[in-house]
């Protein structure tokens, strides 16, 4: 008899560690329990594990950078505007200025907003609004053509919910959740000069308009499917769906020049437009927006209204405390200034050595890859040419751009201006950017990440792959680790940003990034059929307090199994020893989580809890059975007809 019923992802609960876990019922408890056992959330985190460890070794630097930095200890470095992200830093730190001025940076503002006396008035003033930072009821951008990325388009999409998705909204702890918004915003508003009458009224009005724009707006699992964004439409039609909104003169004071369409993302939000931006909903969104802008401002304002707009975040995802102030002022200057940041970073930490020894590995495991769409069983030869013709296509870029985008030039720092000013300011540059990209060629060299950043990306557009140099350390990447480690670690990490060429959205994308089938029809099927499977295995799948939606996570699941299965072959070529391989990749995501944030997580993001994200692409591979003599009595085993191979 079995000792352990076949399951998908093994044997146990993923949160409740075991020391005598053995790899064959559970990889992921067998590696990472007796750490999971000790480990303690930091009290401003939502969780702690591998990924925290990296993200905070890496602020920890820069903190202390920073902070010698603006103190003189140390001299400025020969980075381009590097000195702007020091005084906005100092900006952020100076806690005494920012306690003394209290609300009065923002009164000005808030004014723009309180003193909207009707429609009519909206109507004439929303170009304003949106350029200067305020979030309207929809929202506009700038960006490539998804079907000719050698243009850019005009894009229109829903504005976010206070709740992490539309499906929070359901839950039974959603009004529980907005009445912490609630009392929250009425305490803010008043602490900003507004009667506590007055501010009871908007928090009511605006939170009941989010709730009423939650029953309409796209969920995480439907903006899961990239193609789904496009829905081109001519600027007349466009047009015709607002009744009341002059959409035209609203995009004439913002964009350089007309568009011919615009890509409507979400065309069943803008179905119900006039729902939404009428005359009739004027007093509901304008509260809408005062909620809004009162939780966001706080963040730049004093301690005080830093602690006031504390409680919601709290309570969504179970944070116990604030960040420290000296966190606080670094995250903003990085936040305002990542890209010249991440620069400084990879100059400064990220040795030349590394780098092409991480760039001689991608390039290993691009060959690997052309290998297994050359060798797959399942693809006709038609598809796999052009397949390896996008995959030849790939560009790359490892560590930090060697330059700032122009943007960064732009930004102004003004000492003698308040924080929130200054934060004003570089928004409305940053809007401004975007809008103005509608008549100019896509820079393809722009990076999607910072140098700084501990993450990776595959960016469908441009068919590029980026590797910023904040992931390229141990567990992750090591000279000192064995190789068949580092191909559990940066490999398997390779592997899956590859992959995401060639997941359920990727693929619809060809080598230059336009939006285009260049499948069989057969093999389509026979690839949709495969990505169902990815879906199916992980729909339902509990995780602490959630379970998962297979839909919303499946094209991060894909690239996962695929990735992993191109680290091993890799790691196979080597003769790497297998063992290292599977236990720095279920070494690279153990994670201890706060229930409230598994919850948001699992509502909102796109990528599976990374402790989910260990042991069932690990039973999909067969050397994972051969490496600990895995039987079909032990917890992990997978039948062999059940297990999933893509690429």
């Amino acid at each position: 008899m079995r000792r352990y019923f076949s399951v998908r992802g093994g044997a146990g609960d993923l949160t409740n560690p075991d020391v005598n876990t053995r790899p064959q019922d559970n990889l992921y408890l067998a590696v990472n329990s007796e750490w999971l056992s000790k480990a303690k959330i930091p009290a401003d985190r939502t969780s702690t594990g591998i990924n925290l460890i990296l993200d905070m070794r890496i602020e920890n630097k820069l903190m202390k950078d920073f902070e010698d930095l603006a103190s003189g200890k140390k001299s400025l470095p020969d980075v381009t505007n590097f000195d702007k992200a020091i005084n906005y830093y100092k900006l952020a730190a100076d806690f005494d200025k920012r306690n003394k001025d209290q609300a009065e940076p923002i009164k000005k503002d808030l004014n723009r907003l309180t003193s909207l006396k009707d429609f009519e008035e909206f109507n004439q003033k929303a170009a304003q609004l949106i350029s200067s930072g305020y979030e309207l009821p929809f929202d506009i951008y700038v960006y490539e053509d998804m079907k000719d990325t050698d243009h850019n388009a005009l894009y229109a999409t829903g504005p976010q919910l206070f709740l992490p998705d539309t499906t929070a909204y359901q839950s039974s702890g959603a009004e529980k959740l907005l009445s912490v918004l609630e009392k929250q915003t009425i305490n803010l508003l008043t602490m900003a000069g507004i009667s506590e009458e007055q501010a009871k009224t908007w928090a009511k009005n605006g939170i009941e308009f989010d709730k009423k724009l939650s029953r309409i707006l796209k969920s995480t699992e439907e903006w899961a499917d990239e193609v789904a964004m496009y829905n081109p439409a001519s600027l007349s039609d466009f047009g015709a769906k607002f009744d009341q909104f002059d959409i035209n003169s609203f995009l004439k004071q913002l964009l350089p020049e007309m568009p011919e369409k615009v890509i409507v993302a979400e065309p069943r939000y803008f179905n119900h437009i006039n729902d939404f931006l009428s005359e009739s909903e004027f007093d509901e969104f304008k509260s809408w927006m005062i909620i809004k802008f009162i939780n966001k401002s706080a963040t730049y304002l004093s301690q005080d209204f830093r602690e006031a707009a504390f409680p919601f975040r709290q309570a969504v995802y179970g944070v116990p405390e604030l960040p420290s102030q000296a966190k606080h002022a670094y995250r903003l200057a990085n936040a305002a200034f990542d890209e010249v940041i991440g620069i400084y970073y990879g100059k400064t930490y990220l040795g030349d050595e590394a780098k092409a020894d991480v760039i001689s590995m991608i390039k290993k495991m691009l060959k690997v890859y052309e290998q297994r769409i050359q060798n797959n069983s399942w693809l006709s030869e038609d598809t796999k040419k052009q397949a390896i013709i996008k995959l030849k296509a790939l560009k790359l870029k490892v560590g930090y751009p060697e330059k700032n985008r122009a943007l960064f030039d732009n930004l102004v720092v003004d000492p003698n201006k308040s924080l929130y000013e200054n934060h004003v300011l570089i928004n409305q540059e940053r809007i401004k950017d975007i809008l103005q990209r509608l008549n100019k060629k896509p820079d393809k060299s722009i990076w999607e990440m910072p140098g700084n950043l501990n993450n990776a990306c595959y960016d469908p557009y441009k068919n590029d792959l980026t590797f910023p140099a904040g992931i390229l350390q141990a567990p992750f990447y090591d000279a000192k680790q064995s190789r068949a480690a580092n191909y559990g670690g940066i490999g398997a990490t390779i592997g899956h940003e590859v992959s995401h060429a060639f997941d359920n959205n990727g693929a619809q994308f060809d080598e230059k990034g336009n939006m285009k089938n260049w499948w069989t029809k057969e093999d389509f099927a026979e690839f949709n059929k495969r990505t169902k499977a990815v879906a199916d295995i992980f729909d339902g799948l509990q995780y602490g307090p959630a379970k998962l939606n297979g839909k919303q996570v499946v094209s991060e699941n894909i690239a996962d199994l695929s990735g992993l299965s191109c680290a091993i072959a890799a790691n196979k070529a080597e003769g790497g020893e297998m063992r290292d391989l599977f236990e720095t990749y279920a070494k690279s995501w153990m994670q201890k989580q706060r229930p409230e944030s598994i919850t948001a997580e699992v509502q909102s993001d796109v990528h599976a809890p990374q402790p989910t994200r260990v042991n069932i692409p690990v039973q999909n591979q067969d050397e994972f059975y051969e490496a600990y003599n895995v039987t079909p009595e032990d917890g992990m085993w997978l039948d062999p007809e059940d297990r999933i191979t893509i690429w």
